[in-house]
């Protein structure tokens, strides 16, 4: 089943329920702006901005990027990289999770996305990476411990190839985009080109209502006969992907799938876990996880069984588990 024709089944919600969900959003929702120039890729921070529970990063060409620090300072570090289009809350039940087995916990909205600022340039793999190197020199994060989901996954890759290497402990993979999604003649297993022209179709015409039928249907596995949605989750990443800019999200599409990891991989020393669900809709297995186990020089690699992509919220339990084993081995 391709991309597309999954995205358009969607699961059953009345419309009373949207427009309600709706309004009780746009009413607890505050509305801000941000702007930022420069194109240069640097690792540099600028500065850093602390109120309260907020942090956030500066890099050299403008971009604020927001972060969540949690747990003693002193502790090893995980490092969590988010998927497209949503943010550093994707990851509450695993921060939650290793937060209570005495980690340092870090996640950060990628640049464009959730509460960083809506810069109109750099949505591309490099800046991505480099913005990351930013995050770590800022809060000189050693021996961490980097997990990364879907374009957090090919993100992860590209940090720990290109700027971690004396920083960073493990690595974790789970139902990320490495090494390819785009089908071209040396990755003939790829999606074509038109699945990603339609997702950037849909965003541009309907952004809101083609989110909701991204989480309703294949994200999480609910167009699937006997799954059971729930709403919650599914207005969460809604949330999670209306913070974001339609630009970010637009250009990042060609990020997450026209960007080749095979060098990275093959760089990539450190002992790495590849998760991934047998039934992901969004990236699919076969020319992902095994494509990327064989490319690692230390690699684990586990398929779960008729599990989604978004498996890091449909089963933290069974994730949580196994990134714990790999962490503390």
């Amino acid at each position: 089943m391709t991309l597309i024709s999954s995205v358009n089944r969607l699961a059953s919600t009345s419309r009373r329920s949207i427009l309600a969900t709706t309004l009780l959003y746009a009413a607890s929702l505050t509305v801000r702006s941000t702007s930022a120039v420069g194109s240069d890729v640097e690792t540099a921070a600028l500065s850093t901005g602390r109120s309260g529970a907020t942090s956030s990063v500066t890099t050299s060409d403008g971009a604020k990027i927001f972060y969540k620090d949690w747990g003693p300072k002193s502790a090893q570090p995980i490092v969590f990289h988010h998927g497209w289009p949503l943010s550093a809350d994707d990851w509450d039940a695993q921060m939650l999770f290793f937060l209570g087995k005495g980690f340092r916990v870090i996640a950060h909205d990628r640049r464009g996305h959730g509460r960083s600022s809506q810069i109109d340039d750099g949505h591309d793999m490099d800046h991505y990476a480099a913005d990351v190197a930013a995050l770590v020199q800022q809060l000189d994060l050693r021996n961490a411990i980097h997990i990364g989901h879907s374009t957090g996954g090919g993100e992860a890759a590209r940090y720990v190839a290109r700027h971690g290497r004396d920083r960073v402990a493990k690595l974790v993979l789970i139902g990320a985009v490495p090494p390819l999604m785009l089908k071209t003649e040396y990755n003939p297993g790829g999606l074509p080109l038109e699945v990603f022209d339609g997702l950037r179709e849909r965003l541009a015409a309907n952004r809101p209502q083609f989110y909701l039928e991204f989480a309703s249907g294949p994200f999480y596995g609910y167009n699937r006969p006997g799954a059971q949605p729930s709403q919650a989750t599914i207005w969460n990443w809604w949330r999670q992907g209306m913070m974001g800019s339609a630009k970010a999200h637009y250009d990042g599409i060609k990020a997450f799938s026209e960007t080749d990891f095979s060098e990275d991989l093959k760089s990539i020393a450190v002992p790495t876990l590849v998760l991934h669900g047998s039934d992901d809709q969004i990236v699919p297995v076969a020319d992902s996880a095994p494509l990327s186990a064989r490319l690692l020089k230390h690699c684990t690699l586990k398929i779960y069984d008729r599990l989604p992509h978004g498996v890091c919220t449909t089963h933290p339990n069974i994730v949580n588990g196994d990134l714990l084993r790999f962490a503390t081995a």
